[in-house]
């Protein structure tokens, strides 16, 4: 009785554990979902940028060289925009998917497994995220000088710059009001690996200590399969199905004895 109500709090305490940790994975997955929608949107209108800018000829201009490099400093910034972001929408669908696979449906301990491999691969998708918008920004650049004139290029260039330079210090501004030391995180790694951590009884050590319990005795295999060691622990060996039937016929034999034994008192 006791051990079954210690296995039931162990049970108790680990699932309550793990609805904890359930909380970490559930803002990771929210965090992933929104940063992927924002990088599709970002690839839609680097699509749109690319497909639909026609820039003007080149004969337009005194020197043919400043047109030519114009457009193709733009066209590598919207493609690595481009790519940046459909890869950042890729990452956070494989795993947002896997990783939620991995929570409900796989083995012991696999929610802790996968909030924590997707707190780890937070930083390559933010990072790329990043890459993506900078990239949009940059190309917006090289098309103000190749479709206005200097004096609107220049201020809508000053604009893209004064843009990218608000959006660095507000990362930076942001990232010190809650940055926090990382090793201050609460953890429940001890209270699974302590009064959550339930082990099994082996199957073989039940059948040994129940052909103990019983006084079985008279077959060399089993004698040799329940000897005892060096230091006086149960050891024992497979026991296969005739030797686990010997134990039911030998505990019905004791039971009807003891039956006997009270009618006859």
């Amino acid at each position: 009785m006791l051990a079954a109500d210690k296995l039931q709090l162990q049970s108790t305490l680990k699932q309550q554990a793990t609805a904890l940790k359930e909380k970490e994975f559930n803002l990771h997955h929210n965090n992933f979902m929104t940063v992927g929608t924002q990088a599709a949107v970002l690839a839609g209108l680097d699509v749109t940028m690319f497909i639909e800018f026609q820039p003007p000829p080149n004969s337009e201009w005194q020197f043919v060289i400043i047109p030519r490099t114009l457009k193709f400093v733009y066209y590598v910034c919207i493609t690595s925009a481009f790519c940046a972001n459909i890869l950042v929408v890729a990452q956070t669908t494989i795993l947002s998917v896997l990783g939620a696979s991995l929570a409900l449906r796989g083995p012991d301990g696999s929610m802790m497994t996968a909030t924590d491999g997707l707190y780890l691969e937070r930083a390559m998708v933010f990072r790329n995220f990043g890459y993506g918008l900078v990239l949009t920004i940059g190309s917006v650049l090289m098309v103000v000088w190749l479709h206005l004139h200097w004096e609107a290029s220049i201020v809508c260039c000053a604009l893209a710059v004064f843009t990218m330079k608000s959006m660095r210090d507000t990362y930076y501004r942001v990232l010190k009001k809650f940055d926090f030391d990382e090793s201050l995180t609460v953890d429940f790694q001890d209270i699974f690996d302590g009064p959550a951590a339930i082990t099994a009884v082996p199957v073989r050590r039940i059948f040994a200590e129940g052909m103990r319990g019983i006084g079985l005795s008279g077959g060399r295999g089993v004698d040799r399969k329940l000897s005892t060691d060096a230091g006086g622990k149960l050891s024992f060996d497979e026991l296969d199905e005739e030797e686990v039937a010997m134990v039911r016929r030998q505990r019905m034999t004791n039971g009807s004895r003891q039956n006997s034994s009270l009618q006859t008192v």
